[in-house]
């Protein structure tokens, strides 16, 4: 239900803003969605999305132990960065995982770099993790499943800009070239005409 209410919320941004994005993604820029969050890296050195200024960033929520959707929208962001050519080096995959209890740092430093060497995951405590999926408007639970349990959560991967602002919400079930023409669209923003600006000045 909530996530429903996060994906119907997206839908009411206004109406003329959506008809004239030239993005296949919802484009969310301006939202208070994020912005950041404390987490940690594998490691255990604090994360940021600070830490990646100068880069597109694609955040993912999830956890490895998924099925489905985790590794297909994984695998996805490998196809977006062979698909981006030489801008490939520009962008930064990172997974946030909502089962810190199972997902050990050791655990989600192998799950990421079995998909490519470049993408980083981060992890929280209980409390961490709650907090930062309710500031991105993810909504997870556990679900019982035989003698252990599984994860529903929110399918969807946020694209934030060059300069850390959040500007994309991708769904899961766009392709990967679409996103990565937006990608390339956030990368090289088209300038506006001088007629245009003439207009809005």
């Amino acid at each position: 239900m909530q996530r429903r209410l996060f994906l119907t919320s997206l839908a009411l941004l206004p109406l003329a803003a959506r008809a004239a994005s030239p993005f296949t993604a919802l484009d969310i820029t301006g939202s208070t969605i994020g912005p950041d969050y404390k987490l940690s890296y594998p490691d255990g050195k604090p994360a940021s999305l600070r830490d990646f200024r100068g880069k597109l960033v694609m955040l993912f929520f999830g956890f490895t132990q998924c099925p489905d959707v985790c590794p297909t929208a994984l695998a996805r962001a490998v196809e977006i960065k062979r698909l981006l050519g030489a801008d490939g080096d520009k962008l930064q995959v990172v997974f946030a995982t909502v089962d810190p209890e199972r997902d050990t740092a050791a655990l989600l430093t192998e799950y990421t770099r079995a998909f490519d060497p470049s993408f980083v995951a981060v992890r929280g405590s209980l409390e961490q993790t709650a907090k930062t999926a309710k500031d991105f408007k993810i909504f997870y639970r556990k679900v019982p499943s035989g003698s252990s349990y599984t994860m529903d959560h929110t399918a969807i991967t946020y694209v934030f800009d060059t300069s850390g602002k959040i500007r994309l919400a991708i769904k899961h079930d766009e392709t990967a070239q679409q996103c990565a023409d937006d990608l390339r669209q956030l990368l090289r923003p088209k300038k506006e005409t001088g007629f245009l600006k003439g207009l809005f000045q």
